[in-house]
């Protein structure tokens, strides 16, 4: 796939310590979980399983893969349904209010100008935060186990000797 048309999340990640071939040669079953909520909720920002955090989330611009291709978990249960919507109305209306105040505060702008500088701003932002919102949302449902996700918690570290008192 030609440069253009890759995500900047996808170029990013060819920057990291480990690559996605390095994270998917590891034996199956063998992925990281997410330690917090922030850590899937991030994973689910940029678009990744939040399970595992390597394989893509969404087969298209929002529509969620049936199962992850790293740890083949099910996300068909998912239920986002408008709310993706409604947080990215919402953080775009916060953004762009100082914006839209600043602006109209500027003497010599005209209302066309205004227009032209208002709209494509509000529609870029809105369009643009809807997949992120969408994978964020995804990924609290999956981590806060809702809608008939298991809920899934990191085990204690490898070589864990710590043993329970009585």
């Amino acid at each position: 796939m030609p440069d253009f048309m890759q995500k900047v999340t996808d170029r990013a990640c060819r920057n990291r310590e480990a690559t996605v071939t390095e994270v998917l040669e590891k034996p199956s079953g063998a992925f990281d979980l997410p330690s917090t909520s922030w850590a899937a909720l991030m994973r689910g920002l940029r678009g990744r399983c939040p399970r595992c955090g390597v394989a893509r989330l969404f087969a298209r611009f929002l529509k969620p893969v049936a199962r992850c291709a790293r740890c083949d978990q099910d996300w068909t249960l998912q239920q986002a349904d408008d709310f993706p919507a409604y947080v990215s109305i919402f953080v775009t209306g916060h953004v762009m209010a100082p914006i839209v105040i600043g602006l109209t505060g500027v003497e010599g702008l005209s209302t066309l100008a205004l227009v032209s500088i208002i709209l494509p701003l509000t529609f870029v932002l809105t369009i643009g935060l809807i997949q992120p919102a969408k994978g964020a949302i995804i990924a609290l449902q999956w981590w806060f186990g809702m809608h008939g996700f298991k809920q899934e918690r990191p085990g204690p570290p490898l070589g864990s000797t710590k043993e329970k008192e009585p």
